[in-house]
């Protein structure tokens, strides 16, 4: 439990740390990149307004809004700008303020955004725009490699850097997150001990009380009052004894005798048992058990888990309903499932089948008896040997447990 509490703590950690850098740096990378395509169409703009060419230098040193920005611009700049008809043809090319492209180059990127219709956009590291010059059409071309670059070096950068502190974050995690659990650790190992400590302490009344009242049944004779004793300390001793099994498997979870038994023999035999309590209930229990199937665990815990999930599924049956058990191997999984009809259950009990406590009609206690703690029981069970439980319902009108174990190896 408190492992699991330690994972889901990192795991939350972790993931509330990427989504914060992924925000942040998803943020500075839209805001970067639109800074870029916007300080490039502000540079084309200028370029569309005077032929594909900077205008000349004012008096005062000043190129119009854009030459108050920098009037270094126009020498920084690598651009180029073709001339079409109204048909695509070429009119003219101008390479003069770029050295990577020739003519041929730059007639290609012309005849392919004018084949895709676009106003503005980019071809690999150029952005370009489309404007119009009397009946001809003017495409300017403008260098952004440099600013493409500095962007993906600032998200490569980024990426890099949150990789690092990701990695940075999760160690110390780890040895943190034991220091944060810790006091949990604390009241959860005393809540053990008391649970333990006090069952025992229980016991030991319970066992005086009942021999009273049988002291008292040979006095007096039977009687409602004295049978109504034994039968609730009966019930109290069941509980006790109930919550001392659960506090020690937990306790003792990794002290197990693991031996390799046959599963199958286990689950025919436990079947057995029960035939006779589905027929006096008018109840048909069926099995289809694969033979052969060995396990590697605590062979009277398992035990102890078929007879809770067969004991459960009887119980809670319907009036002349079916438990069906099977036990298969598929691939390198066992599984091992117990299915009855229910007269309703729903698919969020099913959620809370496995709590303590938990009972899924309350108004069949008396009938039905148990303090809803066999199936906590039979989950530890399967937890301590690596397996797996869960319940499920298909129509709301049946249930169906099914337990996977890894193959004896």
């Amino acid at each position: 439990m408190i492992k699991k509490l330690r994972i889901k703590l990192i795991a939350a950690s972790m993931i509330s740390l990427l989504s914060v850098l992924l925000i942040i740096e998803g943020i500075a990378g839209v805001l970067n990149y639109r800074n870029i395509v916007s300080e490039a169409d502000r540079i084309l703009t200028l370029l569309e307004d005077n032929g594909g060419r900077f205008p000349r230098m004012e008096p005062n040193g000043n190129m119009g809004d854009l030459g108050q920005r920098s009037p270094e611009i126009p020498y920084e700049s690598r651009y180029f700008s073709v001339l079409l008809d109204d048909s695509g043809n070429v009119v003219m090319a101008d390479t003069g303020k770029i050295a990577r492209i020739d003519t041929s180059d730059a007639i290609d990127y012309a005849k392919e955004v004018w084949a895709n219709g676009k106003e503005r956009g980019f071809i690999g590291e150029y952005r370009y725009a489309v404007s119009s010059e009397e009946s001809d059409v003017r495409i300017v071309f403008l260098d952004c490699g440099r600013s493409l670059n500095t962007f993906y070096n600032f998200i490569f950068t980024a990426v890099g850097v949150s990789v690092i502190g990701l990695l940075a974050v999760l160690i110390l995690m780890i040895f943190l997150s034991a220091h944060i659990v810790k006091p949990f650790l604390e009241n959860y190992e005393k809540q053990k001990r008391f649970v333990t400590d006090a069952g025992h302490e229980i016991k030991t009344p319970l066992t005086i009380i009942d021999a009273d009242a049988e002291v008292l049944k040979m006095d007096f004779g039977e009687n409602e009052w004295v049978n109504d004793i034994q039968n609730q300390t009966k019930r109290m001793a069941e509980l006790t004894n109930s919550l001392i099994l659960l506090s020690r498997m937990e306790e003792e979870r990794t002290k197990q005798l693991m031996t390799e038994f046959s599963l199958s023999d286990v689950v025919e035999e436990t079947v057995g048992t029960f035939q006779t309590l589905a027929k006096t209930q008018d109840k048909l229990l069926e099995s289809k058990i694969l033979p052969m199937i060995s396990l590697k665990g605590d062979e009277m815990a398992i035990r102890r888990l078929t007879a809770i999930l067969l004991d459960n599924a009887v119980k809670y049956a319907d009036d002349n309903g079916k438990i069906m058990v099977t036990l298969e191997k598929k691939k390198k999984r066992i599984y091992f499932t117990v299915f009855n009809t229910t007269e309703e259950i729903s698919k969020k009990q099913t959620e809370h089948l496995f709590d303590r406590f938990y009972r899924t009609d309350t108004s069949r206690n008396s009938e039905t008896g148990g303090y809803g703690l066999g199936l906590s029981i039979a989950a530890a069970t399967v937890e301590a040997h690596k397996g797996k439980i869960q319940a499920s319902t298909e129509d709301e009108k049946s249930l169906a447990v099914t337990v996977t174990f890894p193959l004896a190896t």
